[in-house]
């Protein structure tokens, strides 16, 4: 085997210079073993080599245990009514989970049927939510639904500016604006309501979002975490 060369191994061109702006970790191989490789049961990183502790995977991807909360009776097929309690069980006040009941299950009902016939009951199928991702987005999960650790790790060393593992506001508006595909008009809309949703779950008393909540949202257990606080705090 050829030994790479150190040009072969560049992450910055000179004459393209927004690949000086938007850095690489050169050293994440160092951090943890195989960035490179998609995970398809774990969202890991370097602080969180076997992923979210206490959550259990139940042998699904994990762009399907990210939507699993929703499926409250644990089915396989998340209606509006679930998708309207998963977002009052973390929290989010009776317009807003409503809106999400009807825009969210309108929006992905479809892609994930296995029918050419639409349902007026709007079900999401976990089995098919694959078919669901759209463009624009980080492509930290990638098209099958598995966990891409560089890219997640890509997030926070190409757009984290003001701390290495906090996004500011304005560092997630960066974010979303320099992965918009072309004419992907959807794709934008998609990702901003996603991030927007949970930048106002997640982010800190000082405004940040932080690397594990983002880390423990695509896996789900970030939404479990919120429905025991939530909990708690309805029972104190």
């Amino acid at each position: 085997m050829e030994n790479p060369s150190e040009v072969s191994l560049q992450t910055v061109a000179e004459k393209a210079p927004i690949t000086s702006r938007r850095k690489l970790n050169t050293e994440l191989e160092d951090q943890m073993p195989k960035p490179y490789l998609a995970r398809a049961l774990v969202a890991v990183d370097p602080e969180c080599s076997n992923g979210s502790k206490g959550h259990h995977h139940n042998n699904m991807s994990v762009l399907q245990q990210h939507v699993a909360f929703f499926d409250r009776n644990k089915d396989g097929i998340i209606y509006p009514w679930e998708t309207y309690q998963g977002f009052r069980a973390i929290g989010f006040g009776i317009p807003i989970s409503l809106a999400a009941g009807l825009l969210i299950n309108l929006t992905l009902s479809y892609p994930t049927s296995s029918s050419w016939i639409p349902s007026l009951l709007l079900p999401i199928h976990i089995d098919n939510i694959h078919k669901a991702k759209h463009g624009s987005d980080s492509e930290v999960y990638d098209t099958e639904g598995r966990f891409v650790p560089a890219k997640f790790d890509a997030i926070f060393s190409k757009y984290a500016c003001t701390y290495p593992d906090k996004l500011t506001y304005s560092e997630l508006q960066g974010m979303l604006m320099a992965n918009r595909n072309v004419n992907d008009i959807f794709g934008w809309g998609a990702a901003k309501s996603e991030w927007m949703f949970l930048y106002n779950l997640a982010k800190n008393k000082e405004g940040l979002l932080e690397k594990e909540a983002l880390r423990a949202l695509y896996d789900g257990s970030l939404f479990e975490y919120f429905e025991k606080q939530c909990a708690s705090d309805k029972a104190h």
